[in-house]
């Protein structure tokens, strides 16, 4: 098998590894490929199917400020419309030929003396300077851990996996999870199933969506004055980013989200016994709160079940909870969520011979959530700490890419062969994630398992601060907070290299 030779090699072909290839060839990078696991481009919104699949933040915002798209057929864009603007702008930025279907990454590798990544993948080796991931943090489905689990004998799939074939009409169909793909399916299948039993583990904060078509006069109106579309974007983004004063700013502020949600509530669910299992007992924000104008009223239909005691087994062809109910059920739909961090993780070694996933097992670490100490040439979207919860994922992406991009452009400008960041750096900012977290609502909202804190009470990776501070902080790259090192005339050990585009 060849070697072969890539100056930049991007893992994920999804918003963040799509942003990447654009800007990276309008800094006047080529030599870059970008290695994806699947078939095609798309990531997340490729992988995830199932009814309803639509995005939770507006369109306009959910979408690159380089490439506005004024076609939004609804307010919120659905799962293959966002799928196709995609592969439009990529396309449109000829950035398709630099990418690499159905490769997989196997194993990545830091190696010293050659000062470079060596990736192994299920269709070849790699040797690229740069190593950047793009792999994104919801990619493997998670399981619950329930005994007999394994013995049931009728159908059974992750919501990240629909079985498109499998027919529900008339079934009785157990839903395990209210996270925010169950929100979305569960309308969808309602009227379909002969019952539907929902398993709730804690009832879910649901504000109002208010979700709707847009006509072909806004549609016409963005495509002639684009500067609508800008304020459209601006006006979503100061809403959304409002969340942050719940978040870590001060807990009172989420009495008129939560004053929102129990009037939708109120509302939506006439029955007040159902009502009262279905209103959080935690403060909203210390976990995802779930746009939907549909769900709840889904739940009141006279063929859905809400149960909320602890599932006890799975038998052959039932569950069991723990008040000793066993409930027949002949399908089961797992809205579990994910494996944080994403497999990818376990499979990037530094020049330590540890994994993020090693590192993040013990703690989420990174610097600015685009790099990581004893990980040199690596960069990454989305890291530990690069996300927030009163933002666009696709804004804090746009800032990491701006700043990756910025970090090649000084390695190539000052002829670096390896930059990392320092230890000292990367403990300094993550003592600040610290301190600021301490009495978010993250930590002391009431939640007891989410995806923001660690099993230990602390930040699992969220930006404790507002996104257009982060936006500043990323904006050049910090090269003080780097160890940087000229390069090498000659590399002792080279292989023998074939150098791809």
């Amino acid at each position: 098998m060849t070697d072969t030779r890539v100056h930049i090699a991007v893992v994920g072909a999804g918003f963040g590894g799509i942003g990447l290839a654009i800007k990276l060839r309008e800094a006047g990078f080529e030599d870059f490929v970008v290695l994806e696991r699947s078939a095609e481009l798309g990531g997340t919104w490729r992988d995830n199917t199932y009814p309803g699949c639509a995005c939770d933040v507006p369109s306009h915002l959910y979408s690159y400020s380089f490439a506005p798209n004024p076609d939004w057929s609804r307010t919120y864009g659905q799962q293959p419309e966002i799928l196709d603007y995609l592969r439009t702008v990529a396309e449109r930025h000829d950035v398709v030929a630099h990418m690499r279907f159905d490769t997989e990454v196997v194993d990545a590798s830091w190696v010293e003396q050659s000062r470079n990544w060596r990736i192994e993948t299920n269709s070849g080796v790699l040797h690229a300077d740069i190593l950047i991931s793009a792999a994104g943090v919801y990619g493997d489905a998670r399981y619950p851990d329930l005994p007999g689990l394994d013995t049931f004998e009728g159908t059974a799939f992750h919501s990240l996996h629909w079985d498109h074939d499998h027919d529900l009409t008339g079934e009785r169909v157990a839903v395990l999870g209210t996270g925010a793909s169950a929100v979305q399916f569960v309308p969808e299948i309602q009227p379909k199933v002969d019952r539907l039993l929902v398993f709730q583990r804690s009832a879910p904060w649901i504000i109002p969506r208010m979700d709707r078509t847009t006509s072909r006069v806004e549609r016409a109106l963005l495509r002639k004055l684009p500067i609508l579309g800008k304020a459209l974007r601006g006006g979503y983004y100061t809403g959304i980013e409002g969340f942050g004063l719940v978040g870590f700013v001060n807990k009172g502020f989420r009495h008129p989200y939560e004053f929102l949600g129990r009037l939708q509530l109120l509302r939506q669910v006439r029955d007040s016994t159902l009502r009262a299992r279905l209103t959080p007992d935690y403060m909203i924000g210390c976990k995802r709160a779930i746009f939907s104008d549909d769900y709840l009223p889904a739940l009141a239909r006279d063929n859905v079940d809400v149960i909320d005691d602890a599932i006890a087994e799975i038998r052959e062809h039932s569950i069991v909870t723990s008040d000793g109910v066993e409930h027949k059920v002949d399908t089961i739909i797992y809205g579990t969520g994910f494996v944080v961090p994403p497999a990818v993780y376990g499979r990037i070694h530094g020049r330590d011979g540890q994994s993020i996933g090693d590192l993040y097992a013990d703690r989420p670490q990174s610097y600015l959530g685009t790099a990581v100490a004893g990980f040199p040439n690596f960069f990454s979207t989305l890291g530990p700490f690069g996300a927030v919860g009163n933002q666009s994922a696709i804004y804090m992406i746009e800032c990491q890419i701006r700043y990756i991009v910025d970090a090649l452009v000084t390695m190539r400008d000052e002829k670096l062969d390896r930059v990392e960041v320092r230890a000292e750096a990367q403990e300094a900012f993550l003592d600040e994630v610290d301190e600021r977290s301490a009495d978010t609502v993250w930590l002391t909202g009431g939640c007891s398992t989410t995806y923001y804190r660690t099993a230990d009470g602390k930040n699992a990776g969220l930006y404790p601060s507002w996104s257009f501070e982060y936006r500043d902080r990323t904006s050049r790259f910090d090269r003080d907070a780097y160890d940087l090192l000229p390069s090498q005339s000659t590399a002792v050990g080279q292989p023998n290299l074939v150098r791809s585009r």
